[in-house]
């Protein structure tokens, strides 16, 4: 999977200088496999970038690219395919439902796929410290059980490109390597 950006600017940088930007105004290309980490300050449009990445955002100028196809000629059904198949998102925001528990809010997306069996996902809780959270509503959870929840929930999909948004934000040093060990693996 490739993904290509030429010349983007979102509408809410649109007023900013982005001349120094290594991404905005750029033609950048995005592979399978590549591991980019994007470093900014507050503001400069890192959640922006993901979310244009993933098909939420569409009010930018320029062109995406998506294995040599623009986005904006998606439809929606060809998004959600990617979202089933290819992309994969643990979010800033996490978008767990409060009132599911951590093993339903997971169960959702695997079952979409059956890509890992219980055991399988069992085991990806218990390295992150939350196999005993399976049965405890996400709403009721630290913010750093649901990161965890997130993280899990966003793995057990196949996938070609993995976005993260702050994901560890809420972690100790600990459970980041723990969770970023999972994750590269």
């Amino acid at each position: 999977m490739e993904i290509r950006l030429e010349q983007v600017i979102p509408e809410p940088l649109r007023e900013q200088d982005t001349s120094q930007s290594e991404i905005w105004g750029t033609v950048q290309t995005l592979n399978k496999g590549d591991i980019i980490r994007v470093q900014a300050p507050s503001g400069k449009g890192k959640s922006t970038f993901i979310q244009l990445l993933y098909g939420n955002r569409k009010d930018y100028s320029g062109a995406v690219f998506i294995n040599d196809q623009q986005v904006s000629k998606f439809p929606k059904k060809k998004w959600a395919e990617l979202r089933q198949q290819n992309l994969s998102m643990v979010f800033q925001d996490l978008r767990l439902f409060p009132e599911f528990t951590g093993w339903e809010n997971i169960y959702l997306k695997s079952r979409l796929t059956e890509h890992y069996d219980r055991a399988t996902i069992e085991g990806m809780a218990e390295r992150l410290g939350v196999l005993g959270l399976f049965n405890k509503k996400a709403g009721l959870m630290s913010f750093g059980e649901r990161q965890r929840i997130a993280i899990i929930r966003a793995l057990v999909q196949p996938f070609d490109i993995l976005l993260l948004d702050e994901p560890f934000s809420h972690l100790d040093d600990q459970n980041t390597a723990k969770a970023s060990a999972l994750i590269s693996e």
